[in-house]
């Protein structure tokens, strides 16, 4: 048994799913709303309080509904209360304006919070730098949660990134870093991660031969895009490779770049959905999904025999 009811779970229920920006803008403004008329309840509870006479002996029976006040700044605050079913949810990390509607998957130990997800080609992720910043897409299907959300939620504490890979003959990896973190955007959404575990080999730290991590490796990388170009490469890496992401001179791993339905293919430049220390280069995934958790979550070890570790050099 849970320890709360999931009536408390700030849930979003959907009959269809929501394929338009203009749905996505209504959740957006009814979350909105909610917030303001939980606060604006409070507000006027405690303003009723204070102009009561003081009575010491007497219970105060006028208080705020205590569930208007309870806000989740991630997943995993909502599994460790009781919220283990995967679906939408409302978080508010700390100096976020506004909740956010997000997905959690409470698979993998529970408590993740879904950033980024690729599975059929759907979306373009060749997009803008606001666009990226504010994200965009369809969360039922794939999206890109936003740069200043990304930031908001690692900035919060030290959080752990689950990368689930899945290629066209149903073969699936994964890869998890310690300690990931996005800067905000006066430092271009700068990327920082530790420790490596996983089957897909570690493509971000870009260790896996002598010398690659000088020009492949994400490790401190700003984020680029085909209008604001901050790779460490004489030309656009994200023009090259239709999408935006940490490119150094210019990867190792590119996750929003051109969705290819057959996995392998040729072009000018290796622009697919790319993990090299699995597929490689001229290899473009069939799905990915990008998810964070707290390390402070609890739960119980998950043992994978074929996972490999590696420790950031330094």
């Amino acid at each position: 048994m849970t320890p709360h009811s999931s009536q408390l779970c700030p849930r979003y229920f959907h009959k269809h799913p929501a394929s338009d920006s203009c749905r996505e803008e209504v959740a957006r403004l009814r979350e909105q709303e909610t917030l303001l008329k939980g606060q604006l309840q409070t507000q006027e509870t405690l303003l009723h309080r204070l102009q009561l006479p003081n009575q010491p002996g007497k219970e105060d029976k006028a208080r705020p509904d205590q569930s208007l006040d309870i806000e989740y700044t991630d997943c995993s605050q909502l599994f460790s209360s009781g919220c283990e079913s995967s679906g939408f949810y409302s978080i508010k990390p700390h100096g976020s304006p506004f909740p956010l509607r997000v997905y959690c998957d409470m698979s993998d130990g529970g408590g993740w919070t879904v950033i980024q997800r690729r599975i059929n080609g759907t979306e373009s992720f060749n997009r803008s730098w606001a666009e990226y910043k504010d994200g965009f897409g369809d969360k039922n299907a794939e999206f890109w949660l936003g740069n200043d959300n990304l930031h908001y939620i690692t900035a919060q504490g030290n959080y752990s990134l689950r990368i689930n890979l899945g290629d066209f003959d149903g073969n699936q990896r994964y890869a998890e870093y310690k300690n990931f973190q996005v800067a905000n955007e006066k430092d271009h959404y700068r990327l920082a991660f530790g420790s490596y575990v996983g089957t897909a080999g570690d493509a971000l730290s870009g260790s896996y031969q002598v010398g690659a991590s000088e020009w492949a490796s994400h490790q401190g990388i700003k984020f680029s895009t085909h209008d604001q170009d901050n790779d460490n490469y004489k030309g656009n890496c994200a023009q090259e490779d239709n999408g935006g992401w940490w490119f150094n001179k210019c990867h190792s791993a590119h996750l929003n770049g051109m969705y290819y339905p057959n996995g392998h293919y040729s072009a000018l430049t290796d622009n697919g959905v790319v993990w090299y220390t699995w597929r490689g280069w001229w290899y473009s995934l069939k799905t990915s999904s990008m998810k964070l958790r707290s390390m402070d979550f609890k739960m119980d070890p998950i043992d994978d025999p074929n996972a490999v570790h590696h420790r950031p050099t330094s």
